[in-house]
């Protein structure tokens, strides 16, 4: 078994030193929150370590803040497989009496789930520096979970839409948007002023901030192929974070 839980920039270079170094019959899980955008558009983490590693990748993905499971607080996941054994081989090695593991057949729609809650939870973040309250809130959550749907049936048709009810869906949207450094970087910005590259420096003890990054991903996807009016909400994030929007533009815009 192969977990991979590293920012994605370093899954090409991680891969690489792997490569010829495992057995043809390993099994690989991703834990990682992120897609590769290039050249020709962009791949799933989990299609990257199965080119380059001619193995199968499942993906967990679910409201799981790390401190609430080290202190075995009852939480669900989400485990994405393709082959059902290996859902079922996972699910036995991760399950525990506090943490609940449900397996789906769609590794894609919790991979892009994974990904793209990290940008509402921006969202979530101004609206909380804003002082908008819960009904802002409430109806942020809504549209970004819309988008992440429509986004994810865009470009792959065969995304379940329950794989959105699953705990790597609307679940771990609603806990990024109400905790995590996403959200808590969106609300300093807001209150502080500062750029949200001097608040990851001054925050997060050398973590990386997902959400930008991504938004910033899902703009040059979008932008690509004239898709930006599509997503009002991914965009105005984007340009948030990027174009010094103002912040109340999260709801003006949407």
């Amino acid at each position: 078994m192969r977990g991979f839980a590293v920012h994605n920039p370093f899954v090409t270079s991680i891969c690489k030193q792997l490569r010829g170094r495992i057995r043809p019959d390993a099994k690989a899980i991703s834990l990682i929150k992120g897609i590769d955008v290039n050249e020709d558009g962009f791949r799933l983490i989990t299609d990257m370590i199965q080119e380059s590693l001619h193995i199968k990748a499942c993906v967990l993905s679910g409201a799981n803040i790390a401190s609430e499971v080290a202190e075995e607080k009852f939480c669900e996941t989400t485990i994405g497989y393709r082959v059902r054994a290996d859902g079922e081989l996972f699910r036995d090695i991760f399950h525990t009496p506090s943490f609940r593991v449900n397996i789906v057949e769609d590794v894609i729609g919790v991979e892009l789930c994974g990904a793209l809650k990290n940008i509402v939870a921006i969202g979530g973040g101004l609206v909380d520096g804003l002082k908008l309250g819960d009904n802002t809130k409430a109806a942020l959550i809504r549209i970004g979970l819309y988008e992440m749907r429509k986004f994810s049936k865009m470009f792959y048709s065969s995304v379940m839409d329950e794989t959105f009810f699953e705990s790597c869906g609307v679940a771990d949207l609603i806990t990024t948007c109400a905790g995590g450094r996403n959200r808590k970087v969106a609300e300093a910005h807001v209150t502080t002023g500062k750029s949200f590259d001097q608040l990851e420096q001054e925050m997060l003890n050398g973590q990386k901030l997902q959400g930008t990054s991504t938004a910033k991903d899902m703009f040059d996807i979008l932008s690509k192929r004239g898709l930006l009016h599509e997503f009002p909400l991914m965009t105005t994030i984007y340009r948030i974070c990027y174009e010094n929007l103002p912040p109340m533009r999260i709801v003006e815009d949407i």
